[in-house]
């Protein structure tokens, strides 16, 4: 009988502690503390390049979709860079003819990129024909104006669309 009573007498001790104690706590906020130190670093590191690399995506998706106008409009497409956004100039000669509208541009026809990405153009800007090639190839390089950290969008003669460092 007297081990019932004590069982009963230590599930009540144990069972009315509730909750955690000033000393729990206080190790379960400094744990926390010194992973989000350790780690915000690495997360800052990681958004910058992956801003990077999706304003690159972004130009190359751009530079595609000129190649596919070009394609399905049977005419020359420019890609033309002007300060950090790009617009389509279609049929004419080189980068004069018809400024071309459509889904992503504005009433200009710049695309513009997000996050306050970038564009310049090291070479002529990039002229794709009928068929899909570029009759001039060329490469625009896609900045973060955040760390200045840079990566090239490189158009080939046969109209690849290729991202590069």
């Amino acid at each position: 009988m007297s081990t019932v009573v004590y069982l009963k007498s230590r599930c009540r001790l144990l069972g009315d502690s509730r909750g955690f104690n000033l000393a729990e706590l206080l190790v379960f906020v400094a744990v926390i503390g010194i992973i989000t130190a350790v780690s915000a670093p690495a997360f800052v590191s990681y958004l910058r390049s992956a801003t990077l690399k999706a304003g690159a995506q972004e130009l190359a998706t751009v530079l595609n979709r000129a190649r596919s106008v070009a394609i399905s409009k049977n005419t020359t497409v420019c890609v033309k860079q002007v300060s950090s956004r790009v617009q389509f100039v279609t049929g004419g000669s080189g980068c004069s003819g018809t400024v071309w509208t459509g889904p992503g541009t504005d009433a200009s026809g710049y695309f513009t990129l997000q996050n306050s990405i970038t564009v310049t153009s090291a070479t002529a800007n990039v002229v794709f024909n009928y068929l899909g090639a570029a009759t001039t190839s060329g490469t625009y390089t896609v900045q973060n104006p955040l760390n200045n950290s840079t990566m090239s969008v490189t158009v080939a003669l046969s109209g690849r669309v290729t991202i590069g460092p």
